[in-house]
């Protein structure tokens, strides 16, 4: 079981979709050896070193945390049922609804698609809110993920950094 690290007020709570089983056997996010999760966090500006997955709660000192909509780990997210992120979102939203982040930041667009209701998501700033933080959708950072490479990945990345520094 890969555990939440997670505090109140923080600036961004990054969610995942669900745990990859590397995750979940280490209980370290993002430790699968493809995953860009950590480099690509530093290279957009929010931390000033590069994040090892072993030292994971790290990022807590930055202001951030992590926690995944779904709890099962598996290892793809596509092998994930609706019915999982539907009986999620109550949980999901008790948690936010606790610890109070300004922004969530969904780490792909599936958990926020069940989780809103809506078909089409674009990248970035939400209009619409869960309990009180901002959501914003970031491409997925697994190596699954072809469909972007690093220096996409980082600009992404970089437009929430910039958003939540007002740069």
């Amino acid at each position: 079981m890969l555990t939440d690290i997670i505090a109140n007020n923080l600036s961004i709570l990054f969610c995942g979709i669900n745990p990859g089983l590397k995750s979940a056997l280490d209980e370290h996010h993002f430790s699968g050896k493809s995953n860009r999760f950590w480099k690509v966090l530093h290279l957009a500006g929010f931390t000033p070193y590069q994040i090892e997955a072993i030292n994971d709660t790290d990022i807590l000192i930055f202001g951030y945390g992590l926690t995944t909509a779904v709890e099962r780990p598996t290892v793809r997210a596509d092998e994930l049922s609706k019915e999982e992120f539907e009986l999620s979102f109550e949980i999901f939203q008790e948690k936010i609804a606790h610890y109070n982040p300004r922004y969530i930041a969904f780490l792909g667009k599936p958990a926020y698609a069940v989780f809103s209701g809506k078909k089409n998501i674009t990248w970035g700033k939400q209009s619409e809110k869960i309990q009180n933080a901002t959501v914003w959708i970031l491409p997925n950072p697994s190596g699954l993920n072809q469909g972007f490479n690093i220096e996409n990945l980082t600009s992404y990345y970089t437009e929430l950094y910039n958003e939540i520094n007002k740069v």
